[in-house]
């Protein structure tokens, strides 16, 4: 594990190509197998955070275990083949591949995101602009709901107003509420369905 930890931190050992590198530590990771559980999410963990140590990723959002569960048959079976034959191209190219169709599904993704933003910030502004704040915004699709301590927490404001700013953005088709036993959660509809459009999409085209 020492020696793997060098490798992970010391550029000088090795002038592998950064991607290359990070398939390389995700396998000696998960051989060495230094946990009685979590490996697996443990050494997926290390995956990306290895690409933004190099500066690949700006920030964690490339969701790698989502291909490797998808293909854990054909991950398993290449982690053992690398072991027994000391040959790495076949890993290689299956985790570059993990990286090349995750990245450009995760693209689309945000960029989808980003349009929703900019309509939510334009419908806002628009028709309750003495509501409008970014703080508002950021809440609104900081996960797919929120909830009126969100609004209280996020926005600095009393319940009594956060109540009727969450009434407002109900009543212009921007969120819906949805009671869970006591709680009150309110659905960002557009980024809820555009999430749910996008698993859909992705297992028709990978699985």
């Amino acid at each position: 594990m020492s020696n793997l930890e060098k490798f992970i931190n010391n550029d000088e050992q090795s002038d592998l190509d950064a991607l290359v590198k990070m398939a390389i530590i995700h396998h000696q990771f998960e051989s060495i197998h230094p946990f009685y559980d979590g490996n697996g999410r443990t050494g997926r963990i290390i995956n990306i955070l290895y690409l933004v140590k190099e500066n690949l990723l700006s920030l964690p959002i490339l969701y790698l275990s989502r291909y490797i569960n998808q293909n854990k048959a054909q991950y398993y079976e290449l982690l053992q083949y690398t072991r027994d034959s000391g040959e790495w191209e076949k890993w290689i190219m299956f985790m570059l591949d993990a990286v090349e169709k995750t990245s450009v599904q995760t693209i689309e993704i945000v960029k989808g995101i980003k349009e929703i933003m900019q309509f939510y910030k334009n419908k806002i502004r628009s028709e309750l602009p003495k509501i409008y704040s970014q703080d508002l915004i950021n809440n609104l699709f900081k996960h797919p709901y929120t909830k009126i301590e969100f609004f209280v927490e996020d926005l600095g404001i009393s319940r009594q107003t956060a109540s009727r700013y969450l009434d407002q953005l109900v009543a212009l088709k921007l969120v819906y509420l949805q009671k869970i036993g006591k709680e009150n959660f309110y659905i960002n509809i557009e980024l809820y369905d555009f999430l749910n459009k996008a698993a859909h999409l992705h297992k028709l085209i990978y699985e």
